[in-house]
């Protein structure tokens, strides 16, 4: 009986023991959140520590907010950082008709508005720094800078709309085999294997009704000017921090917002955030004015 006994105490400690540890372990689960969109799609996104100001991180066409995961760990011990799956990207909402750029800000205005930030960084990866343009048009009052991530090379329209067609038939007629080329031509030789082959396969598994209709707003409004005027009109300090895969023309840029500039990282690819975080994020401090 008395081995009974102390074996029915153990067995309750144990329990007991499980239990606090399970309940330590739920406290300390910081799940992903949700909000509206103005249009009612919900987003995810996802918070991380505290400072201000707050750095939101926005990702690139067809990719989602695990794309900063060489960022999140980073940043979030001296700022809140929050990273966010714009509309039709990872676990965010699909009902929606048309995905462009003012509609991915308004995902990002809802985010901001549901945490409340006072003082935002936007940190826009390609696709991503149109949309933080288009945010900071809605929050003036919230958003303090720009930094874009391999984008704004050259926003002055270059392309015409049969060079858009010509990008997008491909993408129309067999999404995944155009997406996979597509992306692969994003990377240098030096790059790690594992991790380009991994982007090629997420981003070639993108809802193809979503990619294709970003991709062809994204060009539209770049071809007939609007993302210019957009930029333009700009009144938050942008800077960009890009590979040298393809040139960007700071001078032209200048000439739509005199106060623009930009780091060039040397050997990388358009994923620089990914392929070298430790020399990203270090510049990424630089330019917000992090403490090292």
């Amino acid at each position: 009986m008395q081995a009974f006994a102390l074996h029915g105490m153990r067995y309750l400690g144990l329990t007991l023991l499980l239990g606090l540890a399970g309940q330590a372990f739920a406290a300390e689960v910081n799940w992903p959140r949700m909000t509206e969109s103005a249009d009612g799609v919900p987003i995810a996104y996802e918070v991380q520590g505290s400072g201000e100001p707050t750095l939101v991180f926005i990702h690139g066409w067809s990719c989602d907010g695990r794309y900063w995961r060489g960022q999140v760990q980073h940043f979030s011990q001296q700022h809140r950082v929050v990273t966010i799956d714009l509309a039709g990207h990872g676990h965010s909402g699909l009902e929606r008709e048309d995905f462009t750029m003012p509609a991915f800000g308004e995902d990002v205005k809802a985010v901001l508005e549901d945490l409340d930030v006072e003082q935002a960084i936007l940190i826009g990866h390609s696709m991503g720094g149109s949309v933080a343009v288009e945010a900071a048009r809605l929050m003036p009052e919230r958003v303090i800078g720009i930094v874009g991530v391999d984008t704004f090379h050259h926003v002055a329209p270059q392309m015409t709309q049969s060079d858009l067609e010509q990008m997008l038939a491909p993408m129309q007629e067999n999404f995944t085999d155009a997406a996979h080329h597509f992306t692969a031509t994003m990377f240098v030789e030096e790059t790690d294997a594992t991790l380009r082959d991994w982007v090629i396969r997420d981003m070639a598994a993108a809802v193809p009704d979503v990619a294709l209709s970003a991709f062809q707003d994204m060009g539209t409004r770049h071809i007939d000017g609007e993302a210019a005027q957009h930029f333009q009109e700009l009144t938050v300090p942008v800077v960009a921090i890009n590979a040298d895969l393809w040139p960007t023309d700071i001078e032209a840029n200048r000439k739509l917002l005199p106060e623009f500039d930009a780091v060039i990282m040397e050997g990388t690819d358009h994923f620089l955030h990914m392929a070298k975080p430790a020399e990203f994020n270090r510049e990424l401090e630089r330019l917000i004015g992090t403490p090292p």
